[in-house]
């Protein structure tokens, strides 16, 4: 036995050790972008241990939510296809798969990177009928009902999802319908095994869905007593054949005739705004990106209606105002100063963005990279900034121009597109046409209804997105493109997640970029969120060290775990990073990331 000094010597020397290995964890990164994927980064900076290896391939990769609807994805690669045709093939088997979220019945926002670099966007964000006013969403009190805005027939916008991947294919695909849409038409009819969360979420929401009669007949069995089983096999038949006419008669086959039909009669029916008018002058609208740079790669992302491009921008322009990767991943320094733009972002959010087809949002105001500068001007590295002195800010104004999935989609040439899509809440509105077998989307909740009223994610908003009809509400839908300085296509990013989307989307751009992670490791890794209001700023479990927590709350932080205002889980994001080998390996190499807080895959080709 060794006597006792030399005991508590060697005790102090294994505390010394322990100590050391804990802050060996929590190292800052190396500084720069000059090779991010180069730099190991320990698991301990993630949420979930072990961090799986990113997925490899060498011709191409599919991110997305559910490995069958990546599947359908490749398997247009491997038919000769491009990312566009893969992207649609993927959207349409979500919509059979994955009836959380993908659909038909409802919108998103798709960015598409050319082969030759150029870079274009289609807005299929569902629009507020013509026969929705602010009135219908209020009492005879003109009290916000925000319950109508979130269930049952009022909350539904006019749906754009088909008409977005229709036009996406038939301007920059290279396959016809029949083709892209055979696998989903396939799981629809035929049926898959219910993976064990889907049966679980079935029967955990049988109440939600037996408040709608066409719910309780497609996603339930009838009695709350009979529960779906992991591994039955789940068909839609009906979902098939909607899927059919869409297949044989294009954009009509769900603007018009049967499908247009049933869904005009079953809102007339029931009280819902909806009509066949509204569905027939539905377009998905091609718009420029909202593009910025970040320490030398371009960014490309959504504009409006969607928040989600102009956000990310300012979010980047302010953090490239500091050496990010030497104050550390989830230092103290870096929390405080990321956690302080973000509370100027959403409040310009609220303030400015709206529809831009009906108001002037200042975009190139807001992603100036000096207005930034400006915003940061009353930044205190001690404190924080008092929540009464943050507003938003002046933009120079200029010519305009939860539950959610994203996908993420690259091919051997070059081509990628990146697609956030909704129904807003999970299984939207909660109801499904009867007799075409699909959810509509909640979307209307989106809206303001009444200024100083947030929606189900805590946002706030002014008269720029109140309801209106053909008005398409405000959205944190993200799909991002991220070229290196060599003009390179680098990374094909987005989530879903309410709010958390934007945080999401940026803070992975940054974890690749600035903290020399790995694809895998940077949609994996702790997040923090704040959004201005509520007051007080988010993050993760296991997100920051219990000093970090601590140093932020001297600083004057209110911090709190876990999520807020109603938003299920943090987004789980879907991405895919891309690298050049050179001789003599092949010319580019893909590695794909899908979040472990979900079950979603990377395919490979």
């Amino acid at each position: 036995m060794l006597p006792p000094v030399k005991n508590r010597v060697l005790g102090v020397v294994c505390l010394l050790a322990i100590a050391i290995l804990g802050l060996t964890a929590w190292a800052p990164s190396a500084p720069g972008p000059a090779a991010p994927d180069d730099r190991a980064v320990s698991t301990a900076l993630t949420s979930a241990a072990p961090v799986p290896t990113p997925t490899y391939a060498e011709h191409g990769m599919v991110v997305a939510a559910k490995e069958r609807a990546a599947a359908a994805g490749v398997a247009m690669l491997e038919t000769g296809g491009n990312a566009v045709d893969a992207a649609v093939a993927t959207g349409f088997a979500l919509a059979v798969v994955h009836p959380w979220a993908g659909n038909i019945g409802g919108g998103g926002f798709m960015v598409i990177r050319r082969p030759d670099g150029s870079v274009t966007t289609i807005d299929h964000r569902e629009d507020a009928p013509s026969g929705a006013t602010q009135d219908k969403f209020l009492d005879e009190d003109g009290t916000a009902v925000r319950s109508r805005s979130r269930r049952g027939y009022l909350a539904s916008g006019v749906p754009g999802t088909v008409a977005g991947l229709l036009k996406a294919l038939e301007k920059y695909g290279t396959l016809d319908r029949a083709t892209v849409m055979a696998p989903a038409i396939r799981l629809a009819r035929e049926g898959f095994p219910l993976p064990y969360a889907l049966a679980d979420d079935l029967n955990d929401t049988y109440d939600d869905f037996a408040a709608f009669p066409s719910a309780k007949k497609y996603f339930t069995k009838g009695d709350s007593t009979a529960r779906y089983r992991p591994g039955e096999r789940f068909v839609q038949a009906d979902l098939a054949e909607t899927l059919v006419r869409i297949r044989n008669q294009g954009r009509a086959g769900f603007y018009e005739g049967k499908t247009a039909e049933l869904i005009a009669e079953q809102f007339a029916a029931n009280g819902g705004l909806i009509d066949a008018q509204d569905l027939a002058e539905y377009e998905a609208v091609e718009r420029a990106p909202v593009s910025t740079t970040y320490r030398g790669y371009e960014v490309h992302s959504m504009g409006p209606p969607s928040s989600g491009g102009v956000a990310i921008a300012q979010l980047l322009n302010a953090a490239e105002r500091k050496p990010i990767g030497q104050m550390g991943f989830n230092s103290s320094s870096t929390v405080h100063y990321i956690g302080e733009s973000m509370r100027r972002v959403f409040a310009d959010r609220a303030k400015w963005l709206g529809d831009p087809d009906h108001v002037e949002v200042p975009t190139e105001g807001l992603i100036q990279k000096d207005y930034m500068e400006g915003r940061m001007a009353s930044y205190d590295s001690l404190r924080i900034t008092p929540s009464d002195s943050l507003k938003a800010g002046r933009p120079a104004m200029g010519t305009a121009s939860m539950e959610t999935s994203h996908y993420s989609v690259a091919d051997s040439s070059g081509m990628a597109v990146s697609v956030t899509t909704t129904l807003n809440s999970g299984y939207g509105s909660k109801v499904v046409v009867d007799g075409a077998g699909f959810f509509m989307n909640n979307e209307m909740n989106d809206f303001v209804l009444k200024p100083g009223v947030p929606n189900q994610f805590g946002l706030s908003g002014t008269e720029r997105n109140l309801v209106a009809p053909d008005r398409r509400m405000v959205s944190s839908m993200s799909p991002t493109i991220v070229e290196d300085p060599q003009g390179r296509l680098f990374l094909v990013i987005g989530a879903p997640g309410g709010s958390t989307i934007i945080t999401t989307t940026f803070q992975v751009i940054m974890n690749v970029i600035d903290h020399g992670m790995d694809i895998e490791q940077a949609v994996a890794a702790g997040r923090i969120h704040h959004q201005w209001k509520p007051r007080a700023l988010s993050y993760e479990k296991n997100a920051l060290p219990r000093d970090v927590v601590w140093n932020l709350r001297a600083r004057g932080w209110p911090v709190t775990m876990g999520v807020f205002g109603g938003i299920p889980q943090w987004g789980r994001a879907q991405g895919l990073r891309v690298k050049y080998p050179g001789a003599p390996g092949p010319a580019r190499v893909f590695f794909g990331g899908s979040d472990p807080r979900g079950i979603g895959a990377a395919v490979g080709l």
